[in-house]
Parts: structure tokens; sequence; C-alpha cells
């Protein structure tokens, strides 16, 4: 019996098959990096951290490439297109679709994940995400990373929490898939304001959500403002956050998917938390933890 409700559970309920990711980049700004929202983007983001360098090609070739990689060893295998870096629904509706079903075109590609913000999509576009999701599922994943708008607006994420909640209802009205994500130990944040979240994510019950450990990365705003000691981060142990991961599985609604806990920067870019952990190492030490909480 698994400990909770997990991403493949979650894709198991959803297609007759095994599925794989292939991450996409499109080529995307954000409204919070070019001035109609603010400049300078979040001040914990360098989108280098998570964003691999495949920019310049098509949708096409990057999805075929990708493709290529596993379908030599997983011949049966069939594709979700992750739309991932920066804000994939932030352009003209018109060739935000034709980026969207370029990729549902390519050969063994069945399904598309949006990353996005919840300030960014419209009705039109939803409208729009609900007639492809008739034929190929459509996934929208939205950058929450708090319910404190306190905290929002320290880190100048520059929409508010009901921004998040308005978007999950519009997105679940058109019968498309939600994910949420979520950063935990933001600056200012305590761990009972972290657990006030899991309560908020309870009440919008998105399909799935993504938590991570912030990451304090070289040369960000946030980086600058702790090295400064403007801005305090709530430093957690190794020990602390497998703890706190725990307490979020007991409170989250056991019907919500969690994807992961923990993400990875690149090593030279990243200043804290330096656990030495790879993911599949850290999801063995938090299910042991699981069986004797």
């Amino acid at each position: 019996m698994k400990p909770y409700r997990d991403y493949a559970d979650f894709l198991a309920s959803r297609f007759p098959c095994k599925m794989q990711k292939l991450t996409v980049n499109a080529g995307f700004s954000c409204p919070n990096r070019d001035g109609s929202l603010g400049f300078g983007g979040c001040s914990y983001c360098n989108n280098d951290s998570f964003s691999p360098a495949i920019g310049g090609t098509s949708v096409t070739q990057q999805l075929s490439n990708a493709r290529l990689f596993f379908a030599r060893k997983y011949p049966a295998m069939r594709y979700i297109a992750y739309f991932q870096s920066y804000t994939n629904t932030y352009g003209d509706i018109d060739h935000l679709l034709s980026l969207y079903r370029e990729a549902l075109a390519v050969d063994g590609v069945d399904a598309i994940i949006i990353g996005t913000r919840p300030d960014c999509v419209s009705p039109k576009l939803l409208d729009a995400l609900a007639d492809i999701n008739r034929h190929n599922r459509v996934i929208i994943e939205y950058g929450a990373e708090s319910s404190h708008d306190s905290t929002l607006q320290l880190v100048n994420r520059c929409h508010t929490w009901q921004c998040t909640v308005d978007a999950v209802k519009m997105t679940h009205q058109r019968g498309i898939d939600v994910g949420l994500h979520f950063i935990l130990g933001l600056p200012g944040e305590s761990r009972d304001m972290i657990l006030q979240t899991v309560d908020a994510i309870n009440l919008v019950m998105p399909e799935t959500v993504k938590f991570h450990q912030l990451q304090l990365i070289r040369n960000t705003r946030l980086a600058l403002q702790v090295n400064r000691g403007e801005i305090d981060i709530p430093r957690f142990s190794l020990d602390e956050y497998i703890d706190l991961c725990c307490d979020i599985i007991h409170r989250l609604n056991p019907a919500i998917a969690i994807e992961r806990f923990i993400s990875q920067a690149p090593p030279n870019l990243l200043l804290y938390p330096q656990w030495g952990l790879k993911n599949y190492q850290f999801t063995n030490l938090l299910h042991n933890r699981l069986s004797h909480h």
C-alpha cells in the first residue's frame, strides 16, 4: 500500500498505458519579467535552473528527439508533451493553440501539460483547451507557490491566492485537470503557515500537487537579499524537511496525487539547501519515515 496517492496513480487513472513526459521549451517569456506585471521576475527565479538548453528548435523537433531516446528502450510507451519553462499561456491565443496542436501532432504524443501562472489564463483560452481536451487530454499546472498573499508579495509573484482559486475553478468548470505547484520554505513563512496552505489546497481540490523545497539560487534577487541580511529564509535540516512532508501528507486530502516533494537545481547554481540527495533517495527516506510516523 502506497503511503499517499502518487503521480503514477493519477496517470493510471487517466491513460490506458504507460506515459512518459517530454519537456518542451516553446520560447515563452513571463509577464513578471517583461514589464506587463513586473520586471525581474519572482525573486527566487533563475530559469536556467530548470530549463534544459533546448530553445531554438521547433516543438516538433524537440519532441521527436526526446521520443527517440525513450522509444528504443520502451517501444510501447506513449507521451505527454510538457510545456514547462516560464509562462506557457502567455501570448497570442492563435499562436499558443498552434504550438499545442503541433505537439499533439507528433507521433506517440497523446496529451499536453501546460505550465503557467494563475493570472495568465482567459476564459477564451480555456474554452479552446476544453475543445482539445475532448480528444487529447489537457492538464494545466499553475504555479501557486503559497496561499499567503503576504508571501506572494514578498517574493514579487504579482498575483494573489484568489487568482489561483479563480483559475482552478474556471479550469475545472471546463472539465480540465489541474495541477498546482508550491514552494516550501518561502521567506517569512512558518511551519504553521505552510500547513495552512495545505488546508487551502484541500478547499480547491486540484487533481495533482507538486511541492518542492525553496532553493536559494546563485545570482537571484532573493540570494542577494538573504546575503545582505534583508530577508530571512527558513532553513530546514533534511530531517525537519522530511517531518514537514509527513505532516503535509497526513493533512492533504488523500484523493489529491502528489507528484514530488523536492527538485534539484544544478549544483553549480545551488546555494541552499545542500542535502546532496537524488529525488529517489529522498523519496525512499520519506517513505521510510512515513512507515514509522
